[in-house]
């Protein structure tokens, strides 16, 4: 579609980045897939044909977004490709899953290889793309964070450290990009789906999947596409909103004391 606006999501070949990456499409916007390693080339490349065949042109890209260098080739390519920025959606994340009590379990190293994703990645993807969405009109950045940054819950201890500091960061960036590019995160609950569905066992998935849908005063638990509607929305349609990290946890939060 020429010169539709244009979104570059991180972590699309599955989970909520995949969900992002096809309802921008449906929306009219031409969209950069990523995918890390050759492991999520299949993923990413069904997720691409989906956009396609909602119309929108399609940018399909290797990233790892810990890698400086292969977040600016990621942004580089996406403006040959498009000649222009709008939004930039950060879904890459990583964790794993370890009690929170069990302080001997969770090492430096895995402290530093979450935040390498979760936070340093996201800083790195801003920074490589920052000049192009602020030639944008309407430049916006949306964080996937998620509700254990809030309450300190969640896989690990380093996980939800991470996405407290990426709540942080999301203000911080906010600040510094404005007034030309928005900078806003949104934190989910759990959501079928996303990355648990990666990390965990059918059998371990289906417990902690039945747990949150216990501990959410809605009783339920979210769908990736919840969330890239959210995503949308805030990029394409919120004009005055920036700084700010939304809750979408099905109230998950309201039990937590």
């Amino acid at each position: 579609m020429a010169d539709a606006p244009v979104c570059l999501v991180t972590g699309s070949a599955t989970g909520i980045g995949a969900a992002c990456a096809r309802e921008f499409a449906r929306r009219g916007w031409n969209v950069a897939v990523t995918y890390l390693g050759e492991a999520q080339r299949a993923d990413a490349e069904a997720v691409a044909a989906d956009c396609a065949q909602a119309g929108a042109s399609v940018l399909l890209q290797p990233l790892d977004v810990t890698d400086d260098a292969s977040c600016t080739q990621a942004a580089q390519a996406a403006l040959q490709r498009f000649s222009r920025l709008d939004a930039l959606v950060n879904c890459a994340g990583t964790t794993r899953f370890v009690p929170h009590a069990d302080l001997d379990a969770l090492d430096a190293g895995e402290f530093h290889r979450t935040y390498g994703v979760n936070v340093v990645g996201v800083h790195q993807m801003v920074r490589a793309c920052a000049g192009a969405l602020r030639e944008s009109e309407a430049g916006a950045v949306v964080n996937i964070s998620s509700i254990g940054g809030v309450l300190g819950r969640g896989s690990s201890m380093a996980y939800a450290a991470s996405k407290g500091a990426l709540n942080t960061l999301t203000l911080a960036l906010a600040r510094a990009l404005a007034p030309a590019v928005r900078v806003n995160a949104i934190a989910p609950g759990f959501v079928e789906g996303g990355l648990p569905s990666r990390v965990l066992d059918a059998a371990n998935h289906a417990q902690v999947l039945d747990a949150q849908t216990l501990a959410s005063v809605l009783a339920r638990v979210s769908q990736p596409e919840e969330v890239a509607a959210l995503a949308f929305f805030i990029a394409a349609r919120a004009p005055g909103m920036t700084g700010e990290v939304i809750q979408l946890d099905n109230g998950l939060h309201l039990n937590a004391g």
